[in-house]
């Protein structure tokens, strides 16, 4: 019976990702939707959750660490890529911020679940905690500051994590403010090619990491 329990709540969460991915807004997102697309009962979802945005936090965890784990694996490519010497600034740049926006750039990907979670958790505010838990978890950003220093031996660890945040920040500005970066940059930078976008971000970033001459 666990079993079969644990298939039913995979099967929920397999589901509530898809409609989500799919979904013009949160309201969109029905229990009953969620129910017949899992092959289950709309009250699944409480037996297994314990609500719909229970379920729905679950699902956006499991989209950040799928995220994150990209984001790791690519920091672990730059690093054995140059072992034993630092690994090369630019590709550890690129391991940062290159995951979001090739997702967020990507019709195909999951990045609407945690588009979906963020403005659940501004209009619940009993999802804030959830919010703070899985968003705000940044160990897997920490994982960068010990290959930043050795590239950066002049910087502290107070400097590289003020310039992390900076560097998540111009992140951020890109992915969730399309049209105002499209302004700022005259309308000439294709933002439709996560290339493009990496590179210039890479550009802008890297020079925080240099000494300054």
């Amino acid at each position: 019976m666990h079993g079969r329990a644990n298939l039913t709540a995979m099967r929920l969460m397999d589901a509530c990702e898809h409609l989500l991915c799919e979904a013009e807004a949160l309201e969109d997102l029905t229990a009953r939707r969620i129910a017949i697309e899992a092959n289950a009962t709309p009250s699944a979802i409480a037996y297994h959750f314990g609500s719909q945005e229970e379920l729905v936090a679950a699902v956006a965890e499991r989209v950040y660490r799928r995220l994150n784990a990209e984001r790791l694996r690519l920091l672990q490519k730059a690093i054995d890529r140059r072992a034993p010497d630092p690994p090369n600034l630019e590709e550890v740049i690129a391991a940062l911020v290159g995951p979001s926006i090739r997702w967020s750039l990507d019709p195909t990907s999951s990045y609407p679940v945690l588009s979906h979670f963020t403005s659940m958790a501004k209009t619940h505010r009993e999802q804030a905690p959830h919010y703070r838990r899985i968003i705000d978890n940044v160990e897997h950003h920490r994982a960068f500051i010990p290959h930043l220093k050795r590239i950066s031996p002049w910087l502290d660890e107070v400097d590289i994590g003020w310039r992390l945040n900076c560097a998540l920040g111009i992140r951020s500005q890109v992915t969730r403010s399309r049209s105002r970066t499209e302004v700022l940059t005259n309308y000439r930078m294709n933002l439709d090619d996560p290339e493009i976008v990496i590179t210039r971000m890479v550009e802008v970033i890297a020079p925080m990491f240099r000494r300054i001459a």
